[in-house]
Formats: structure tokens, sequence, C-alpha cells
């Protein structure tokens, strides 16, 4: 049995719609177990994010997938401050050779979501994490209209939606079939990890 954690912020729905497509994705492969850990406003205490449970599944996790919407070129504040929370996880290597990956969204289609994704992988790097990418080519390039990996991003999982500062939550069904695929990977690939150690 594999574990595969998606951990993620999401203010409008959008993010979340993400996390619960990569998480449809990873439940498609036996054997896989999958937490979905949403970080919430209640787990803010005095300007730090405290959730001990959240951590104890994160370490229990054979991948990990992180998931922030991109504000103002980066991670949302609550997602850095959840970063940032965990230094013995840090200190200690908790998540050393873990499996990691990540997505994000955004109202544009540029929306400087990379710099959101490069944060992520940073992360994962300074936690010894072993970064897992999205794997598909964009389908405009064999001329279909799928959608997938339309947003043409290779380190991470990117979705848009028009207006998504305003809109009620919804996901492109490319976004969606990019991210259900991106969860049926890291999934697979966190099956051979486990039967390697």
């Amino acid at each position: 049995m594999s574990n595969v954690a998606i951990v993620y912020f999401s203010a409008s729905g959008h993010t979340h719609l993400m996390a619960q497509a990569i998480a449809e994705g990873a439940t498609k492969v036996p054997g896989v177990k999958v937490e979905l850990l949403r970080i919430v406003e209640k787990q803010f205490v005095n300007g730090s994010w405290e959730d001990p449970e959240i951590i104890e599944k994160l370490n229990q996790a054979d991948a990990i997938v992180f998931g922030s919407p991109t504000y103002m070129g980066g991670v949302a504040g609550q997602f850095k401050v959840f970063i940032d929370a965990p230094r013995d996880v840090w200190a200690n290597q908790k998540w050393k050779n873990k499996l990691a990956g990540g997505f994000t969204h955004s109202s544009f289609p540029s929306g400087e979501k990379q710099g959101t994704l490069l944060y992520l992988a940073i992360n994962a790097a300074l936690n010894g994490m072993i970064w897992v990418s999205v794997g598909d080519l964009p389908s405009q390039l064999f001329e279909k209209d799928d959608g997938i990996n339309r947003l043409g991003s290779f380190l991470g999982v990117m979705g848009q939606t028009e207006g998504a500062c305003t809109a009620e939550p919804t996901l492109d069904p490319g976004d969606r079939l990019t991210a259900f695929r991106f969860g049926q990977r890291i999934a697979e690939i966190a099956q051979r990890w486990t039967k390697v150690n």
C-alpha cells in the first residue's frame, strides 16, 4: 500500500477542484491510499499554522503533492505560513526521499504560475524530496482538443479559470484531465518507489 497526500490551500474553490481531480486520478491506481488535506483558516493561531494531525499524515505519506493558488506571482500567504511551520520536519529530514509534486491555479493563462511551481519544487528540494513532473505533452501538438496540459507546464500542473477571483469555482475540462492524469502518474510512481524501498 502506498500513501499519497495532497496538501493544499484554496480560497475560492478552484484549487480545491484541482486537488480533487488529482485525488481521483490517484485512487484509480490499485493499492494506493489518498489523503486530501486542506489548509483552512482555523489552523492559524497567532500568525502561525498548527495542525499536528496533518503533519503526521504528511510524515506517513510516500508522496506529497503541494497545491496553492498563485497570488502576486507566488503561493498564497496562508500556504507560505503552512510551509514555514514544521521546522522539525526540515531539521530532521522527515520528508527526505519522499516523492513530491505540485499544482497551482490562477485567473490568467500565465498569471506567473511558474513562480508558484518553482517555489513548491524548491521547498521539496530543501526537504530532500524527489520531484515528479507532469509527464504529458500538450495535446495541441498532436492536433487533439482534449486540453491535456493546454497551458504547457511541465514542472507541475497548472489550471486557469477566466475571472477566477469572482467566478463560481470551475475548472477547465483540460486542466481537470491534466490534474487527474498527474494523480495517476504520481500514484503509479509511488507504487514503484515503495516496492524498491
